[in-house]
């Protein structure tokens, strides 16, 4: 493991080899940034995997892999005149001051809660964000993460969802879905059973677990369990 005070001279290193990887690696040599996202997504989705299961191993080895993803997205930029490594963490510092006057300002906060509600309302006021509520929100999110991300810019925007809370939500969407479970219309299932699954994340999001990943875990359990035999 790197001694302290030496993380600068192995980021240094990982640079230079991601250079030497662009100029004499076939396949480095070839790609883009549209070709590297869907690798840097599923490293993503493999730390987030790490993390879920406390492998401690495992999530130094995905952070390295992300952390490589960010020097060889940052090359790119450097490429075409567009930016740099360096350029990325200065940007990501004033970002981080930006959002965060409690640390660094005068701004006075009772509670993670409020910390969240005054990132989302800095967000919404910078530059081309036109205060949208759902500015920059990508589409191509995961459903349980997009509706998450929803639902939490909607809340920090005085738009709570549902007001009379989650589980009410939940329990009354659960008996509109039942009320059509018989009924051969497809279609007449199709949106109750998404406003199902929207309470199933505002009531998530309520009791502070994350979505994606308490549904990925319960996925697994059952695999497992077939795997066992436990299911026929």
């Amino acid at each position: 493991m790197t001694a302290a005070g030496e993380p600068a001279a192995a980021l240094q290193r990982l640079d230079e080899i991601t250079r030497l990887l662009r100029a004499e690696c076939p396949w480095d040599r070839e790609q883009d940034e549209r070709t590297i996202v869907p690798h840097t997504v599923e490293e993503a989705y493999e730390l987030a995997d790490a993390a879920n299961k406390g492998d401690d191993a495992k999530l130094l080895d995905e952070l390295g892999d992300v952390l490589f993803q960010v020097h060889f997205l940052s090359l790119l930029l450097e490429e075409r005149g567009a930016g740099d490594l360096a350029a990325v963490a200065e940007g990501c510092c004033a970002k981080l001051i930006r959002r965060h006057p409690h640390v660094f300002g005068d701004v006075e906060v009772e509670d993670a809660a409020a910390v969240l509600r005054n990132w989302d309302a800095i967000k919404r006021e910078e530059e081309g964000r036109g205060g949208d509520v759902f500015a920059d929100v990508p589409e191509t999110l995961p459903s349980p993460l997009y509706a998450r991300k929803l639902l939490r810019r909607a809340g920090s925007a005085g738009h709570e969802w549902p007001p009379e809370g989650a589980l009410a939500q939940v329990r009354e969407e659960v008996d509109r879905v039942a009320a059509t479970a018989d009924d051969g219309d497809r279609d007449a299932r199709f949106d109750p059973m998404g406003d199902l699954m929207l309470a199933v994340v505002a009531l998530a999001r309520e009791l502070r677990v994350d979505p994606e990943l308490a549904l990925r875990a319960a996925a697994d359990r059952f695999r497992s369990r077939v795997d066992a035999g436990e299911i026929a």
